[in-house]
């Protein structure tokens, strides 16, 4: 007979998942009455300027009422890439710097014996 698999169940899939809250506080607040009042004031000027400050007005009450916002993750994220790579260089710098003493420190106790070819050059080169 054949032998059954079991089938693991996948708990969320990319479209299913919320992102977390990075807006909290005051900054969500001001989201909050910052849309409320352009979403007003672009209804109530109406063409098409009024129709982009609604648009804005939306976009910051959505970011209000979520608690999230996609423009300040992908600053952080980049503010965290750029600090990792503050990092790297940093580490290279101290290895550089030791390689740097122990070059220094091997050098300084090495003798050299033979032809010194800056007093002695080689005849017949």
């Amino acid at each position: 007979m054949s032998e059954l698999k079991r089938v693991q169940r996948i708990e969320s899939t990319p479209f299913q998942t919320y992102p977390e809250q990075n807006v909290h506080g005051w900054e969500r607040i001001g989201s909050l009455a910052g849309g409320v009042v352009m979403m007003g004031k672009g209804l109530r000027r109406g063409g098409i300027f009024g129709l982009i400050q609604v648009a804005i007005g939306g976009v910051a009450l959505a970011r209000g009422i979520t608690g999230h916002s996609s423009a300040k993750s992908l600053l952080e994220k980049s503010r965290q890439d750029m600090n990792n790579v503050r990092a790297k260089i940093e580490r290279a710098g101290a290895e550089l710097t030791q390689l740097k003493k122990n070059a220094e420190a091997a050098t300084s106790t090495a003798t050299v014996t033979g032809n010194d070819s800056l007093v002695s050059p080689k005849t017949g080169v």
